[in-house]
């Protein structure tokens, strides 16, 4: 730990993030202050304050710098996989803390309330992901699952992984998500095909797909919406 004259402990009592945020509240630092605190400590002649400047002037924002992966982080000089565990974590604390509407009941009767939940979760993600929220009749959150990440297909998102937690959960219905890592949420022809795929298993086992959202950056496109979940589309 010898190096660590760059840590914030070292610093000037006036420039220390962790004591500004002390005596002065976290609403008052600034997000690469924030961003220091986390990382702990730089380099050789690099403090923690200037790697955080650098990865927000690479990344063009802590949302984008959010959207990282643990390895990616790692990669990164200075970071290492400690520090890349330690912001990972942060983030998605983050992302969990802005998904809840701070009622025990999670209540999912609204393409708006939808996004509201999964939004914070999947609009900074860089590879798609398709979740599956299971509901109770009454339209609550009974748990969701993650069916598969990577480019979405018919071929990586098999019904039987779909339907199997449903059948389990005794699901009274269900909401397809996934995400566009473009931040664009409009419908591609793979994903109108395989939601009618889908709709049309649901029909078989005499379940319901209550809505199949597709989430954006800071915005989304709702399928049921659309008149895309019934046939003829």
């Amino acid at each position: 730990m010898g190096a660590a004259g760059n840590g914030i402990g070292q610093w000037p009592a006036e420039d220390r993030p962790r004591e500004r945020l002390y005596h002065k509240g976290a609403d008052a630092l600034a997000d690469a202050e924030l961003l220091a605190i986390q990382l702990g400590s730089g380099l050789a002649g690099c403090s923690a304050m200037d790697m955080a400047r650098d990865l927000l002037s690479r990344y063009g924002s802590l949302s984008g710098l959010a959207g990282c992966g643990v390895a990616e982080l790692s990669a990164i000089r200075g970071v290492g996989p400690v520090k890349a565990v330690r912001l990972a974590a942060t983030f998605e604390i983050t992302r969990r803390l802005r998904s809840r509407n701070g009622h025990s009941r999670v209540v999912l009767g609204s393409p708006e309330q939808v996004f509201a939940r999964y939004g914070p979760l999947m609009e900074d993600l860089k590879k798609e992901v398709f979740r599956v929220a299971l509901l109770d009749a009454q339209n609550g959150l009974l748990r969701d699952v993650v069916v598969s990440e990577g480019t979405l297909s018919a071929s990586l998102v098999h019904p039987r992984e779909v339907f199997k937690p449903a059948i389990l959960e005794s699901a009274a219905s269900l909401i397809l998500l996934h995400n566009h890592p473009s931040g664009d949420p409009t419908p591609s022809r793979e994903d109108l095909r395989l939601t009618r795929q889908l709709v049309e298993c649901a029909e078989l086992l005499d379940m319901r797909i209550h809505d199949h959202v597709i989430i954006g950056r800071e915005r989304f496109i709702s399928l049921a919406q659309r008149g895309a979940l019934t046939k003829g589309d």
